[in-house]
């Protein structure tokens, strides 16, 4: 398969990139951040941006993705990925593609830490059910709920709520997928359909984070290293399930070239090794391919601001590579995202959510004393977005504990 070989031809030729390199120009330079929204001291041991991603992995919301879903509920089995174990994983990626173009690693990395903050329990199916829910009261955003918990919803510090994180960070937390808006002020693709999350509008009302433009490189590499991992981590756990087979995968030209290669290399190696291999030989090839195909434009525009500017994302899949990856996709979809029996957990899970939602909205006064402050004074669209807030923040097994608790019959998730 042609395409593909260009693939993996692109690995023998990796002069330009080195594991030391230093910062760009395009790079975000912690000493020139644009600040935090409260000015606070600098600190003598670690950067604005190595400060943010501490800020985030001590977090409340940080620690509940353990026990939050990826595709499968949290107890089919201690090695399936949760939240936290994708999240990692992210981490590490965005990492190794931001040394090797000469960004800033720190980052790259908190945007990836943070990326997830907002998710509800059991994964997307969550999620649907509260958007669902949420729609008369201006719908559900993982991505806005991330940013909620980042500026409101987290309460550690004495001298604001929210992490006080710096512009940078928000701004790729925000924008990591694009875009909110384009050049005329209306909503881009992705926020056509809903419009844009009033989390998004209303904050950048009080700390514009340009929401027309691209964000930085950084938070590109962090957008780019959550399609690697799960594309990666989703195979394995679908093998890992029984979902489909190491035979099946030869569907994709990507994943039969790299399934003869093991072939050819270990002829009789076991089952879960070549799963391994192919893991690895996956995540390589598509992190090498996104470095040959992102360098030139990022040198090209040789500043931060350019690349804010550039109107396109510079870091990015060759034509290749963004074959392989709708390849991928294209197999994950219906073999694993829409298999009759994540399917029939999906719709359980969905219940799950969308009780609990129609409970609390019915009986405010059974929110925890935390979360029922002040209810007589809220409006129905204030009390919604408080108990979306709530909702959101539950794992899936303190979830399924509630529904327990409120509900003569509740599902297993099974």
């Amino acid at each position: 398969m042609p395409a593909n070989s260009d693939l993996a031809q692109q690995g023998s030729d990796f002069d330009r990139f080195r594991y030391d390199r230093r910062r760009a120009a395009y790079a975000c330079d912690p000493h020139r951040s644009r600040g935090r929204l409260l000015t606070e001291p600098f600190s003598a041991t670690r950067s604005d941006f190595q400060r943010d991603r501490d800020r985030i992995i001590h977090s409340t919301a940080f620690r509940r993705l353990k026990h939050k879903s990826q595709v499968f509920v949290y107890h089919e089995g201690d090695h399936f990925r949760t939240r936290l174990t994708h999240t990692i994983e992210v981490a590490q990626i965005a990492r190794s593609l931001a040394r090797a173009l000469g960004l800033d690693e720190d980052l790259a990395e908190a945007l990836a830490l943070a990326h997830d903050l907002g998710h509800t329990p059991f994964g997307h199916a969550g999620e649907d059910a509260l958007h669902e829910a949420m729609l008369p009261y201006g719908g559900f955003d993982h991505n806005a709920q991330a940013l909620r918990i980042v500026t409101q919803l987290e309460r550690r510090y004495a001298g604001f709520d929210g992490l006080n994180l710096s512009w940078e960070t928000l701004e790729g937390l925000v924008k990591h997928n694009g875009p909110v808006l384009d050049g005329q002020g209306q909503p881009t693709a992705r926020y056509q359909k809903h419009g844009v999350p009033e989390g998004f509008t209303e904050f950048d009302r009080l700390y514009p984070l340009g929401l027309h433009e691209h964000a930085s490189a950084e938070a590109q590499v962090a957008a780019l290293a959550d399609d690697i991992a799960y594309n990666a981590h989703d195979i394995d756990d679908g093998l890992r399930a029984g979902l489909f087979a190491v035979p099946d995968l030869s569907e994709v030209p990507l994943l039969k070239e790299c399934l003869l290669e093991i072939n050819s290399l270990w002829p009789n190696l076991e089952v879960q090794r070549v799963i391994h291999e192919l893991g690895r030989r996956l995540i390589t090839r598509l992190i090498e391919d996104v470095l040959h195909t992102s360098i030139s434009g990022l040198e090209a525009c040789g500043s931060v601001d350019a690349i804010r500017g550039a109107g396109q994302t510079l870091v990015r899949f060759s034509e290749a590579g963004s074959l392989a990856d709708r390849g991928i996709k294209g197999f994950l979809y219906p073999h694993m995202y829409r298999h009759k029996d994540v399917m029939r957990v999906r719709g359980q899970a969905e219940g799950v959510v969308r009780d609990l939602f129609a409970h609390y909205f019915k009986a405010p006064t059974e929110l925890p004393d935390e979360w029922g402050a002040g209810l007589q004074s809220l409006t129905d669209q204030q009390l919604a977005r408080r108990i979306a807030d709530y909702i959101a923040g539950m794992t899936d097994r303190f979830a399924l504990l509630e529904h327990r608790r409120l509900f003569d019959v509740s599902p297993d998730l099974r």
